[in-house]
């Protein structure tokens, strides 16, 4: 059971990144009837320790001794965790976590600092896009995935970038107590339940568009057409390209090709329509391109793990399905 939750503090750590972990264990929310967490910030280099904002100085009173009885230990993102070294008593206590089942999380590049204790070798990791290259140059036999929100390979758990830390958090908390739980949390924060991929291991997100974007003005296009059916050689006549021109040049510039895009947009329309509107499962089956409800319940359970009526009740009660 989750109950004992650290957080480690790092000389440069960013701001956001730990107030998130400080945001959903730390705060007592058992007024709510919410379990309140047993939770530390613990540092590894002395009491008072700089972020990566000017000024800025975070002091606790606990050390490393205290990881040692935590049941998650969360390592936030921080300036230079890419190139810098990390105290052996740090990767020392991580790797002791592990081996006797605890878990620990990391928050973007706070995954650096788990791959310096070993706990990447052979397993899959999430990162922020911009470090994907750099933790594979580092750590090879990681298996990075550079298209996800966040990556459970329990007991190590990896998370993009940012906000990305919030989604692994409350995937851990309704791992451990249910969605109930993890759902008063998050509207507590005003932050959704879970983005996209609900009760899944990981969760998809766009990777980010090419410098050279030649087929944004298609890409909006798509995105207001939803509900059309459209093919590749349609889709390249609009871009003014050949079929095989136009499909390498979308894989390269989305990550995907234009039928799992489309796809992922459909699905997206689909839980808006779930959470915001009243609208039949007929209704949003047309809406979003599906065409029937039982085609709209296949690509939301392959995409999402969960129904779209389950979907519904979770982010509005068991009244609205």
């Amino acid at each position: 059971m989750l109950h004992n939750v650290a957080t480690v503090l790092l000389d440069g750590v960013h701001p956001f990144e730990l107030g998130v972990v400080c945001e959903v264990f730390g705060i007592d929310r058992s007024d709510d009837g919410l379990p309140r967490y047993d939770f530390a910030v613990v540092s590894a280099e002395g009491p008072a320790l700089g972020t990566h904002v000017g000024g800025l100085t975070v002091t606790t009173p606990y050390g490393l001794d205290r990881l040692e009885e935590a049941d998650l230990i969360a390592v936030p993102a921080g300036n230079d965790f890419t190139t810098r070294v990390y105290p052996p008593a740090l990767l020392d206590a991580l790797r002791r976590a592990v081996e006797r089942g605890a878990r620990v999380l990391s928050v973007c590049s706070g995954v650096f600092v788990l791959g310096a204790a070993g706990l990447l070798e052979g397993r899959r990791c999430a990162v922020h896009w911009h470090h994907v290259d750099e933790l594979r140059r580092q750590y090879p036999h990681a298996v990075v995935e550079p298209d996800v929100l966040y990556v459970d390979e329990d007991p190590v758990i990896t998370s993009a970038g940012t906000a990305a830390g919030i989604d692994a958090c409350l995937h851990i908390v309704r791992k451990e107590q249910g969605p109930e739980v993890a759902n008063k949390i998050a509207r507590r924060m005003v932050v959704p339940p879970h983005r996209d991929g609900g009760q899944a291991q990981y969760i998809e997100r766009p990777l980010p568009k090419s410098p050279c974007d030649t087929v944004g003005e298609v890409l909006v296009w798509m995105e207001q057409h939803l509900d059309q059916e459209v093919t590749v050689e349609q889709l390249a006549a609009r871009a003014l390209m050949s079929p095989r021109t136009f499909a390498r040049r979308f894989q390269q510039e989305t990550g995907t090709t234009p039928y799992r895009w489309i796809l992922r947009q459909r699905v997206l329309l689909a839980q808006q329509l779930l959470e915001g509107t009243d609208e039949t499962m007929d209704a949003i089956a047309d809406r979003t391109g599906f065409g029937t409800a039982a085609a709209l319940r296949h690509q939301f359970v392959r995409a999402l793990g969960t129904t779209p009526n389950a979907y519904r009740r979770a982010f509005r009660g068991p009244q609205a399905a």
